[in-house]
């Protein structure tokens, strides 16, 4: 932090809710000009939220409305992280309850994404739009790796959702069980996993299991 500096006001939004007690929470700072990493991260850690944003003046290429564009970055308790949907929402309200509704420009380490704020009967609503998806294959070391562990044997995955890794932003495991107890019963080696994730980039691995057609409950 700058020194002398005072600390900049930090926020604490839930997205994807109509009460404090539902959704996500996300930890935001409007203006994270005088903070530097460490300070980010200490934050981030004292909120305890799942990710916290941190915003400061936009890179001077990138294309946006005057004073509605801006660098935005993400950091868990642990680590940076190159993108969150939730905190990229709560921000955008924070902004907008500030600003007023419109269209805002976000450069996040993953890529630029834009951000639509409307207020309808007194309710903020911010649509984002995240940087182009992909999927790929997940090697069969890397799977064998996760499997063990989560101490999973390869017939508690559901042969019609294959493993893959998801991108929209960040990288995420996604493994489909193929029963609800197994989802259920979940214990895992946390340091395993924990060097996984790190030699993967992930900044999750998305437990899930086929409750119907249509559902994909997760713990």
């Amino acid at each position: 932090m700058t020194t002398n500096a005072p600390r900049p006001e930090v926020l604490r939004y839930t997205a994807f809710s109509s009460s404090p007690e539902g959704g996500n929470p996300a930890g935001v700072v409007l203006d994270a000009s005088t903070l530097d990493d460490g300070d980010m991260l200490a934050i981030a850690a004292e909120l305890g939220y799942s990710e916290s944003a941190f915003l400061t003046a936009p890179p001077e290429d990138l294309d946006g409305p005057e004073g509605r564009t801006f660098t935005i970055r993400y950091f868990s308790p642990k680590a940076e992280v190159p993108f969150c949907g939730h905190a990229t929402v709560a921000t955008a309200v924070a902004l907008a309850e500030r600003i007023g509704p419109g269209e805002l420009v976000f450069a996040t380490p993953a890529g630029t994404v834009p951000v639509s704020v409307a207020e309808e009967g007194g309710t903020v609503r911010a649509t984002l739009t995240s940087v182009a998806p992909h999927v790929e294959e997940v090697s069969e070391a890397d799977l064998a790796e996760a499997l063990a562990a989560l101490d999973w044997p390869a017939t508690d995955l559901d042969p019609a959702f294959p493993p893959r890794i998801a991108f929209a932003g960040a990288r995420h495991l996604v493994l489909a069980a193929a029963t609800r107890t197994r989802l259920a019963e979940l214990a895992y080696d946390f340091a395993r996993l924990e060097a996984l994730m790190h030699r993967l980039d992930l900044t999750t691995v998305q437990l899930v299991w086929r409750e119907s057609g249509r559902s994909l409950p997760r713990p």
